[in-house]
């Protein structure tokens, strides 16, 4: 009853299943609800390096096709398997031919696949829920995973090339392309899967500093041997243009032969660093390429070839010896100045006032050298790597050997890269101010 005394009004009963109330979730809790919408491992590693193959075989394809059928107007599937020949070469594969081993791999192509297995890895990673919160287990499965199907992709593309004439090993193809695709998906899946981070604060920052000035002053060097080899092309240029209208391929075969300079560009670049440091490099049995000595012969009508220098270095470009030392000083430079920002404290000013006092700064000595001698055998390692790599034979015969000499090429840069970054971290932290 209510306050009048009447009866209380009937209401209806709003308690039914659900009203009033917010409903449950029946179904399997968010977590879970996730991991279900998470790809395999192996679908998701095989989607991801099938389009990371096909990406960087298409180009291969379209310039090697087009010459294939513009000189003899041959087949598709004959310009496909060149393709997939051209492609194998890119990864390392040899090539047996009529006119011998063919194995001199283009970096431009090898450069661009790894990038593409390694965007692999990144895929991968994020399809299997590993990002951000991977564990270094799920990034080495994931290389593996991403490795294995590049393999059988490399073993499948051997058989294909076999009836087209060309001779390529399918156990070689499979283990060179594993290798190159768990590197590649490695490199990818590291910083994805947050495993990088954690690795480098496992790592002492001695080590992590010296790795870090190896790897600038290797790219240093890099890019002052690309500069060199573009400069040396772009002044003889007149050659250049007569190999390529020597060419009597129309303009589609022209261009095809320009697209296969661009991809032999990182080796001229490798070449030219070699050449700056010193060793220097070969373009054939029995020739020398170096700043003390030029002896070649006979060369191919390449139009990256038209740089070669005519004789030993003299007059103003000896000043070019001075880049190797420069590259180790700018890294032993931009080391000390890492490390006075992560002290907090100004970097050097370009000129020190007279009497200006130098107090105790909190950038010790000791940790500043070492991580300057870390980054000499760094830099080395690298230099001697990319040499090895840009280096290999165009047939048989008297051009069976091409490019630098690895070892030579990663001592001389390790002497030079550790003197001139122990020089420059020196210099530059006696004369930081206060």
């Amino acid at each position: 009853m209510d306050r009048r005394g009447g009866a209380a009004p009937e209401r209806s009963d709003d308690r039914r299943p659900g009203a009033g109330t917010t409903a449950r979730p029946t179904g399997p809790p968010g977590g879970a609800a996730r991991r279900s919408g998470r790809a395999p491992l192996p679908v998701a590693a095989a989607v991801a390096t099938i389009w990371a193959a096909i990406l960087s075989y298409l180009p291969v394809a379209v310039v090697l096709g087009f010459a294939r059928i513009t000189e003899d107007a041959g087949a598709v599937g004959g310009a496909a398997r060149v393709g997939l020949a051209g492609w194998l070469v890119g990864h390392g594969v040899p090539l047996d031919t009529d006119a011998g081993t063919f194995h001199l791999p283009p970096l431009g192509l090898a450069m661009f696949a790894a990038w593409r297995v390694a965007r692999a890895g990144v895929h991968t990673s994020r399809a299997i829920g590993a990002r951000q919160h991977g564990t270094p287990r799920q990034a080495l499965a994931v290389a593996g995973a991403v490795g294995i199907a590049y393999g059988l992709l490399g073993v499948l593309a051997a058989v294909i090339v076999a009836p087209g004439g060309q001779d390529v090993s399918p156990a070689r193809a499979g283990l060179t392309l594993t290798v190159f695709g768990t590197l590649a998906a490695y490199a990818g899946a590291l910083p994805v899967t947050g495993t990088l981070g954690a690795l480098a604060r496992r790592t002492p920052a001695v080590f992590r500093d010296g790795l870090r000035t190896g790897l600038v002053a290797a790219l240093l060097m890099l890019g002052a041997g690309a500069g060199a080899a573009g400069l040396a092309v772009a002044t003889g240029g007149g050659a250049a243009s007569d190999m390529l209208t020597a060419y009597r391929t129309g303009v589609v075969g022209q261009a095809g032969i320009t697209a296969v300079s661009a991809g032999y560009a990182p080796n001229a670049a490798v070449w030219a660093a070699s050449y700056l440091l010193g060793p220097g490099f070969a373009i054939g049995t029995g020739t020398t390429v170096s700043t003390t000595e030029v002896t070649v012969g006979a060369l191919p009508a390449v139009p990256l070839l038209a740089g070669l220098p005519s004789g030993p270095i003299g007059g103003f470009r000896a000043a070019l010896l001075a880049v190797p030392v420069i590259a180790g000083l700018a890294a032993g430079w931009l080391l000390t100045r890492r490390s006075l920002r992560r002290a907090g404290l100004p970097p050097p000013p370009a000129a020190l006032p007279r009497g200006a006092g130098r107090d105790r700064l909190a950038v010790r000595w000791p940790p500043l050298l070492a991580a300057a001698l870390v980054g000499g055998p760094v830099a080395g390692v690298v230099l001697g790597a990319a040499a090895w790599a840009s280096g290999g034979s165009l047939g048989g015969g008297r051009l069976a050997e091409v490019g630098p000499v690895s070892w030579q090429v990663a001592v001389v840069a390790t002497v030079v890269v550790t003197v001139g970054a122990t020089v420059g971290a020196a210099v530059t932290r006696a004369f930081a101010r206060p």
